[in-house]
């Protein structure tokens, strides 16, 4: 499935009527008002949704559209990052806008009669720095911080815009939503008649081993709406509003967070079911007398010789383990959560991301050796599974596997994405894999 691009202004299926006569004002505001509210969601079931992704990376926010079965065409990606745009291009056979976006004028945009806007902007200047949390806030930029200036100056075209998106949906990290940059944003769309919800949610939340909540914000313009109004306006860090289809009048506690992310583990898959390679641990455990070398290569001795030299590259050294024993966060196969994974994994050790053991020793964890444990990372192909990526998901042979983890580390989860982006664009109940169909009802949209 491959882009078109048209710079052509056009009047799509999506836009609320511009020019209505003075006759039909007449007939009065209701009926005009229902009339206004029907067309985008009538109109949606024949022609796509056109959408344009900014900071659209290695095509994340596009494999989500697919994935939850959207009827939407990608009209243009806008990105910086030359190998990011390679990979995008390997796999959508499109090459993303590449220029600066800062440029980017409202009458620009207005000719992609583009209904939606996916956003998911630089996080750094959001991200926590080690553990000293109030030196991080002294020294957060937020807004300031360079990174974060194309992000503002493209929501502030909006109010300038002859055809402005009636969806938008912006993802970064946590910390994004105590940012004065999340504070402009929630001004500028409240004052373009945007009504937002947004949440905080966790791959954990989805029955996936994974720790990495992430922010959200769902927005869409009046006179759409979002079915269940009492979560409009609010920071909910449930995914209840978006998997139940019913008409509550209090949160339920949605808008309180979880006094602990870990206790969701116990509703999630375990993670051999997302490994590439199946490890020895089945078989082997320590104390059977299997002979570990200094290289831990003992731990591979079960994968099939073809991918044994492209298995060797992911085991961690002996002389790291020594040094950062103590840092190293240690998973197992049968393990329900791994830390989430930054762009410095299989570069630095220590917060990056979770290893995992490949020889299950009779007490788990750092009181047994861990240079006994035959302590792997997890591969590419491995990482992309915990973020929900599809199998034919590929990265050219030119990006090294350094450069592989800078880029898909720091990427989105796509079923949170699925989720949501059926929440703004479905108006019908649809399904996602691994969740129960019970309670995957998706709002209909009115």
């Amino acid at each position: 499935m491959h882009f078109s691009v048209t710079s052509k202004p056009l009047t799509e299926p999506g836009f609320l009527t511009q020019n209505v006569n003075s006759k039909q004002r007449k007939k009065g505001r209701k009926k005009e008002s229902m009339e206004e509210e029907k067309g985008p969601l009538l109109k949606q079931e024949e022609e796509p949704w056109r959408i344009l992704e900014f900071y659209s990376g290695i095509g994340g926010m596009r494999y989500s559209l697919m994935k939850a079965g959207i009827n939407a065409k990608v009209v243009e990606a806008f990105d910086i990052n030359d190998n990011a745009n390679d990979v995008y291009e390997h796999n959508f056979g499109h090459r993303p806008y590449q220029g600066n976006i800062e440029t980017l004028t409202a009458a620009d945009l207005d000719n992609y009669g583009a209904h939606t806007w996916l956003l998911s902007p630089p996080c750094q200047p959001y991200t926590r720095q080690g553990q000293n949390y109030y030196l991080f806030v002294r020294l957060q930029k937020q807004s300031g911080d360079a990174r974060a200036v194309s992000f503002l100056k493209i929501l502030e075209l909006i109010p300038h815009s002859k055809q402005p998106p009636n969806m938008l949906f912006v993802e970064n990290v946590v910390g994004f939503e105590t940012s004065d940059t999340r504070a402009k944003m929630i001004e500028i769309l409240a004052s373009s008649e945007y009504i937002t919800q947004e949440f905080i949610l966790s791959p954990l939340q989805f029955g996936v081993p994974y720790s990495r909540p992430r922010y959200f914000c769902l927005a869409k313009r009046k006179p759409l709406s979002f079915q269940n109004g009492v979560c409009n306006n609010k920071l909910l860090w449930s995914p209840s509003p978006l998997l139940e289809h019913n008409e509550n009048t209090v949160t339920n506690g949605w808008d309180q967070p979880p006094a602990n992310w870990d206790t969701l583990i116990h509703s999630c898959e375990p993670i051999e079911r997302f490994l590439e390679f199946k490890s020895s641990s089945d078989q082997v455990t320590e104390g059977t007398g299997t002979d570990v070398s200094l290289d831990c290569s003992g731990a591979l001795e079960n994968i099939d010789e073809r991918n044994l030299n492209t298995m060797s590259q992911y085991v961690v050294p002996l002389s790291l383990i020594e040094r950062w024993e103590s840092a190293m966060d240690v998973v197992y196969p049968d393990s329900k959560r791994c830390c989430c994974f930054t762009k410095s994994y299989y570069r630095y050790v220590k917060g990056t991301g979770s290893l995992l053991a490949t020889i299950q020793p009779n007490i788990k964890g750092k009181a047994s050796s861990l240079k006994k444990q035959g302590l792997r990372y997890f591969t590419p192909r491995e990482v992309a599974n915990l973020h929900s990526f599809p199998d034919d998901f590929q990265f050219p042979e030119a990006i090294s596997l350094r450069q592989w983890y800078v880029l898909f580390c720091p990427h989105l989860f796509l079923k949170c994405y699925n989720i949501q982006l059926k929440q703004i664009m479905h108006p019908r109940f649809l399904y996602l894999e691994h969740v129960p169909l019970a309670v995957m009802r998706c709002w209909e949209t009115v």
